[in-house]
């Protein structure tokens, strides 16, 4: 039995019949394919966002740490919470690819509150050259611990962040969980709460390596491109890329995974509640 996410597990059939349909005769390279301007409508479409602008990486941590370095500059500082996954988990890569831009930790759990978001805010930005300016906050979903953030919350973290000026990243590498969970579509869950940049995830949901970084104002997102590039994540045979997120796009295979995946969770979370002898470590004693 496993209990990560299906970054574990085996690609769903479908991906890798769709990778070998790639696999014959040649396509124009770095994205300039048939298969990556289809797969671009196709989350267009998906997220209701026709003008947004679509790239794809191998890893989440290069859709992360790319998406944040085109929000911020080095002496700027990125809000998050104390278990933000770019905090736990991508060993300093937002840093590294912003060229020094400083992680400001929102005091709480693994969830921001609105009112702790603002009052991180408020402590920086005040010190002149002195300090970093205030940056894009960045939001985890699914967090670190399993825990959601619903729309209302979302939407009340966007609103402080926009008051100050700040743009708005959705680390998304369970978004489809998140999705399911809260049943609700993508566009929902995103620009029309107030994000501006998501990164839509495959790789934890089953797919051999990709994700999309989305951006729906596409002003932002010619930085991207370059910083995609001169950070080594520009795939020359991209539509190996673009074959698995197809795949993952038709007949809502993205959804279908995380409705499985999510189900088996609540039956490993039931069982294990109704024993006597397991106790919920987090619950008051």
């Amino acid at each position: 039995m496993f209990f990560a996410s299906d970054n574990s597990g085996p690609v769903p059939p479908q991906v890798l019949d769709a990778l070998n349909r790639a696999n014959d005769g040649h396509s124009m390279a770095y994205g300039a394919d048939a298969l990556t301007d289809q797969v671009t409508q196709q989350i267009r479409t998906l997220f209701e966002a026709p003008e947004a602008a679509v790239h794809l990486v191998a890893t989440g941590t290069a859709a992360n740490a790319l998406a944040l370095a085109t929000l911020c500059q080095p002496f700027d500082t990125v809000f998050c919470s104390p278990i933000a996954h770019i905090h736990e988990d991508e060993c300093n890569a937002p840093e590294f690819y912003t060229g020094g831009a400083k992680l400001t930790l929102v005091p709480g759990t693994d969830r921001m509150t609105p009112d702790a978001l603002r009052s991180a805010i408020k402590t920086q930005g005040n010190r002149g050259v002195h300090g970093p300016r205030r940056g894009p906050v960045s939001i985890t979903q699914v967090t670190e611990q399993g825990n959601l953030y619903d729309l209302d919350t979302l939407r009340a973290l966007t609103t402080v962040a926009q008051h100050y000026g700040l743009s708005v990243h959705l680390d998304g590498a369970r978004f489809a969980n998140a999705c399911v969970a809260l049943n609700c579509t993508p566009a929902e869950m995103t620009w029309k709460v107030g994000i501006d940049v998501a990164v839509f995830g495959g790789t934890k949901n089953g797919l051999m390596g990709v994700e999309a970084v989305i951006f729906f104002d596409p002003a932002l997102a010619r930085e991207f491109e370059l910083r995609r590039k001169r950070g080594a994540h520009l795939f020359s045979k991209h539509r190996y890329l673009a074959a698995q997120m197809a795949a993952y796009l038709q007949d809502d295979l993205w959804r279908r995974l995380a409705e499985t995946a999510n189900a088996r969770s609540a039956r490993l979370l039931a069982g294990l509640t109704s024993r006597a002898d397991i106790r919920n470590e987090a619950a008051p004693t």
